[in-house]
């Protein structure tokens, strides 16, 4: 698969997040620990923009229900919460990143 290229290093702040859209699929990605994770943006839930949600400690919060996500893995930390309702979400899709020549990459 072929990888794009994205940002450079200097472009993204730690714990800052940047969304962007290559070929018609929405991605994030994130400097967390001076590395570079790139997640799905559409919570699975109900596709909320998870580039409009919260990101603190490696987890990235869903604006719309609350569901949260790790952002190194995709793994699901707690599903999303409506009032005293416990729903399930899956993981998120996660892609691989390269940083060479301080210009980052990211497989599609």
């Amino acid at each position: 698969m072929p990888f794009f290229k994205l940002a450079k290093t200097g472009d993204i702040a730690e714990s800052q997040m940047k969304p962007f859209d290559i070929n018609g699929k929405e991605i994030i990605l994130i400097r967390y620990k001076d590395k570079y994770y790139a997640i799905n943006r559409r919570c699975t839930h109900m596709q909320g923009d998870l580039s409009k949600g919260e990101f603190s400690d490696g987890i990235i919060t869903c604006p719309k229900h609350g569901s949260k996500f790790d952002v190194t893995t995709g793994k699901v930390v707690r599903g999303p919460k409506i009032g005293f309702l416990k729903l399930k979400t899956t993981d998120e899709t996660v892609y691989e990143v390269k940083v060479k020549d301080d210009i980052i990459s990211v497989e599609m």
